[in-house]
């Protein structure tokens, strides 16, 4: 990636509606699933979808910051996945789907803690988790653009405007 990219992780559920619909952003260079959060070191698929290794499916978006914002991002992050669930994302249920911020310096943490602020004066009651980063293990190759290469568009992930 050119080096004037940036970085930022989410976690709003299974990573193929999540990378899919990041990969729309105008500014947005790559988007990788994998995941983050746990203890083991470069889990597989297998592993992360017991629930018991602590990480969940995430996505590493990069992006040019010349086109896009960490706050642009941040807000479809929210408008793509439903924030208030407490337990996965749709039909997909389990720790492993939970819905978190990884921020990667303080200026992310405050965005998200900002923005989260906002959705609950709104009165939706968020669920998702503000966390400090930790390793992004690549999921498997056929976890990668998945919807693209199917020709299928996501089945739990979609977006709803919370932001004005």
């Amino acid at each position: 990636m050119p080096n004037f990219s940036k970085q930022a992780v989410f976690a709003g559920g299974c990573f193929w509606g999540v990378e899919h619909l990041m990969q729309t952003a105008r500014g947005v260079l790559d988007v990788q699933s994998g995941y983050t959060g746990g203890e083991l070191e470069n889990p597989s698929y297998e592993q992360v979808k017991t629930g018991t290794t602590g990480h969940l499916e995430a996505v590493c978006v990069t992006y040019d910051p010349a086109h896009i914002n960490y706050e642009t991002l941040a807000k479809l992050f929210f408008e793509i996945h439903d924030p208030t669930q407490t337990d996965g994302q749709g039909p997909d249920i389990g720790s492993q789907y939970h819905s978190a911020v990884f921020y990667a310096d303080d200026e992310q943490k405050q965005i998200a803690e900002k923005l989260i602020k906002i959705l609950k004066q709104k009165g939706y009651k968020i669920a998702t988790k503000v966390l400090p980063l930790q390793t992004f293990w690549p999921a498997e190759e056929y976890h990668q653009d998945y919807y693209a290469r199917k020709g299928t568009q996501p089945y739990c992930h979609m977006r709803v405007k919370r932001f004005d």
